[in-house]
């Protein structure tokens, strides 16, 4: 399947834009990204539950153990994920959160807030957001990664991806990642091909390697300021030992 924009417009767009960005585009290898998947948005979702916070090897065995559940060679349905004992799942290496992501997944595509891959074709980026944020474990960032390599939407920017963040310190000479905002802001100029250059703010972070993108330090957080505690003012206190006047 064909990206779903003109690749040519999109790099001669970014480079007369960015002479950054131009640099990369010309040094490193053609934006590519696979979108021929037969995976639909639910098993997309389901794979992505799976690799969440461990090691991509461990996530690949766990993966293939749940794949093996299914039928077909292809992971549970939504309605055999339904019937699935959580004991089962988790003898597969599942954590407990991950189940309870995988199984309100399931319910959720049978109800219809997760689409089928056509429906999506015609969704909005923001709409897709919605929708399948609306799914438990499923955050921002998964979506995105969605929306670039299954559905090859051209303006996306993932302002939380790390790779992204260390990338563009690179790629711009900055000692610190940018801030969510900071970068979003940066984004605008990219727009609408932010996809790509994200792509390539990518490519970036793995041409610098660990050794130079280790040093790369977090964004700067501004503390917020202490305000003094206000200075009471000073009133005198009646002697307990004091004499009463005597009246007049």
């Amino acid at each position: 399947m064909s990206l779903p924009f003109d690749l040519a417009e999109a790099t001669k767009y970014l480079a007369e834009r960015d002479e950054s960005l131009k640099r990369l585009i010309d040094e490193t290898a053609p934006f590519q990204i696979d979108v021929a998947d037969a995976q639909s948005p639910y098993e997309v979702l389901l794979e992505s539950i799976t690799y969440q916070s461990i090691s991509g090897k461990a996530a690949a065995t766990i993966f293939g153990r749940v794949k093996a559940l299914g039928s077909n060679g292809r992971p549970p349905s939504p309605e055999q994920m339904l019937k699935l004992r959580k004991p089962v799942l988790r003898k597969a290496g599942l954590s407990g959160a991950k189940v309870l992501a995988m199984k309100d997944l399931a319910q959720k595509t049978i109800d219809g807030v997760v689409p089928t891959y056509e429906q999506a074709l015609t969704m909005s980026d923001e709409e897709l957001v919605e929708r399948l944020v609306s799914v438990r474990g499923i955050g921002a960032w998964t979506v995105e990664m969605f929306l670039i390599f299954r559905l090859g939407r051209p303006d996306v920017l993932p302002i939380h991806d790390l790779g992204v963040k260390k990338g563009w310190a690179v790629a711009y000479g900055k000692k610190r990642m940018p801030k969510p905002k900071e970068l979003l802001a940066f984004g605008e100029r990219w727009r609408p091909y932010r996809t790509v250059a994200s792509w390539y703010m990518w490519r970036a972070f793995e041409r610098a390697g660990y050794k130079t993108t280790n040093k790369i330090r977090p964004a700067r957080v501004r503390k917020p300021r202490k305000h003094p505690k206000p200075k009471r003012s000073a009133r005198k206190l009646p002697r307990r030992n004091a004499k009463k006047r005597k009246p007049n």
